[in-house]
C-alpha cells in the first residue's frame, strides 16, 4: 500500500520485509520500486492518464519530462523501464556524443531484429546536446529504432531542434508542494528497509521547515535529512526527537549555508529577471528587493543586473522621471568600480529608487514607433529647411 506521495507505507511491514534495501543514498533508497507508489503528480501519471496507460500496455512513444529538478523525471524513467519490456539505455547528455549514440542505435536494430524488443533511451538533461547530437538522434527516433525519453529543467521549446521535439510529447512537471515533501521526509524517517528505520524523530517545525527549505525537490530533502542521520549516528544520540535549532545547527556545521536554486544561463535565470522588472514596473519595492536578492543570492553576475536597471530607468520611466537615469547609471558605475558583496547596496538603492518613480514608456515606445517608420519608408529625403546649411 502507498501514500499520496510516493513512499511505501508500513502498515505491512512483512511485505517490505521481502523487498531488497538498496544501497546508496537515501534519496536514491527512497525511489519508489513500483509504479502505484509514484504519486504526486496525478496530472501527469494518475489513472486514467494517457502516459499511465501507454506505460501500463507497453506502448511508449517517446517523451521530453520538462520540469524543475528532484520532481521525479528520472524516477519515472526508471519505473517505465520495470514496467515495460523494452531494453532500457539510461545515460546522461552530459556524457555522450554522437559515437555512443551510434553505438546504441547498433545495439537497438541487433535487439529489434533478433529479441523482437523496443529500445528506450534516456536521456538526461537532454538540453545539454547540441544540435548536430540532436540531428543525429533523429533518423533513428523517427523510424523507430530508439524510443527517446529525455528529461530537461529547461523550456524544450528553447533548447531543442524543432524536428527533435516534433516528434516527442512534451510532459510538464510541477515541484511537489511543502505537504508532499514533507511527507516523503516522515516515511523516510521511519521506513525499516530503506529509510532510517526510526534512528531519530523530528518535530513538527523541524519537519516543516527542512521540507520548506528544499523548494519542491525531493532529493535535497533527503539528502539533508541524510545528513542529520550521519551526526545522530556519530554522537549516539539516537531515538531522540530534535527540533528546529537542532536541526539547523547540525546542517549549518556539516555543509554551511545551502546555496538556492539557481540557473544563471538558464530559464530560471530569466524568470527571475523578469520578476525584477515586473516588481518595479508595478511600483513595488519590497517584491524589487526581493527578486535583487535572489539573484544576488543565487550568483548571477552583478553587471548584469546593473544593466538592466540602466535598461529600466528609461524604457519604463523616461522622462517622467529624468534622475532616474542618473540614479541607474551611477548604481552601474558603483558596481563596476567596488565590486560585490558592497555593490549590493547600491543596486538596492537604484531599485528602490526606479520602482517608486514616476512611470512613463513615451521613449520606448517613441523610438520603435520612428524606426518603424524608417522600415516602412526608407530614406526619405531631409527637407530643406533641416538640411546642414553647407550642403545647398
Amino acid at each position: 500500500m502507498s501514500d499520496l506521495f510516493g513512499f511505501a507505507k508500513l502498515e505491512n511491514p512483512s511485505d517490505e520485509s521481502r523487498v531488497h534495501a538498496p544501497a546508496g543514498p537515501l534519496a536514491h533508497r527512497m525511489r519508489p520500486v513500483r509504479l502505484d507508489e509514484f504519486f504526486g503528480h496525478e496530472k501527469v501519471v494518475g489513472l486514467g492518464k494517457p502516459l499511465r496507460r501507454w506505460i501500463e500496455t507497453d506502448q511508449m512513444p517517446s517523451l521530453i519530462f520538462w520540469g524543475p529538478p528532484g520532481c521525479g523525471k528520472t524516477t519515472l524513467a526508471q519505473l517505465i523501464a520495470r514496467h515495460t519490456s523494452a531494453r532500457f539505455e539510461n545515460l546522461s547528455a552530459v556524457q555522450v556524443g554522437v559515437k555512443e549514440i551510434k553505438e546504441i542505435t547498433l545495439k537497438a536494430k541487433e535487439t529489434r531484429q533478433y529479441e523482437n524488443r523496443k529500445t528506450i533511451l534516456f536521456l538526461d538533461e537532454i538540453h545539454r546536446f547540441n544540435k548536430s547530437q540532436q540531428d543525429a538522434l533523429l533518423p533513428h527516433v523517427e523510424d523507430g529504432t530508439l524510443t527517446l525519453i529525455g528529461a530537461t529543467t529547461e523550456n524544450p521549446s528553447f533548447e531543442l531542434n524543432y524536428a527533435l521535439l516534433s516528434r516527442a510529447r512534451v510532459i510538464r512537471f510541477e515541484a511537489l508542494g511543502d505537504q508532499a515533501v514533507a511527507q516523503a521526509l516522515s516515511q523516510a524517517l521511519v521506513h525499516p528497509v530503506r529509510g532510517l528505520g526510526g534512528l531519530f524523530d523530528l518535530e513538527p517545525e523541524a519537519l516543516q521547515w527542512l521540507a520548506e527549505i528544499a523548494q519542491g525537490d525531493v532529493r535535497k530533502a533527503l539528502g539533508g535529512l541524510e545528513m542529520i542521520a550521519l551526526e545522530v549516528r556519530g554522537s549516539g544520540q539516537n531515538n531522540h526527537s530534535l527540533n528546529l535549532p537542532q536541526i539547523r545547527a547540525i546542517l549549518e556545521a556539516s555543509g554551511g549555508r545551502q546555496p538556492i536554486a539557481h540557473d544563471k544561463k538558464g530559464e530560471h535565470h530569466y524568470d527571475v529577471i523578469s520578476a525584477l522588472i515586473k516588481s518595479m514596473r508595478a511600483s513595488d519595492s519590497g517584491a524589487g528587493l526581493y527578486y535583487l536578492a535572489r539573484m544576488i543570492e543565487g550568483g548571477d553576475d552583478p553587471m548584469f543586473i546593473a544593466r538592466r536597471l540602466v535598461i529600466f530607468a528609461s524604457e519604463d520611466i523616461g522622462n517622467a522621471d529624468p534622475r532616474a537615469l542618473l540614479i541607474a547609471t551611477a548604481a552601474q558605475q558603483a558596481t563596476h568600480l567596488i565590486g560585490m558583496p558592497e555593490a549590493r547596496i547600491n543596486l538596492a538603492q537604484a531599485v528602490i529608487y526606479l520602482a517608486q518613480a514616476a512611470k512613463s514608456r513615451a521613449c520606448y515606445q517613441g523610438i520603435e514607433s520612428a524606426i518603424a517608420e524608417v522600415r516602412k519608408t526608407g530614406a526619405l529625403p531631409v527637407p530643406l529647411h533641416l538640411r546642414n546649411t553647407r550642403s545647398h
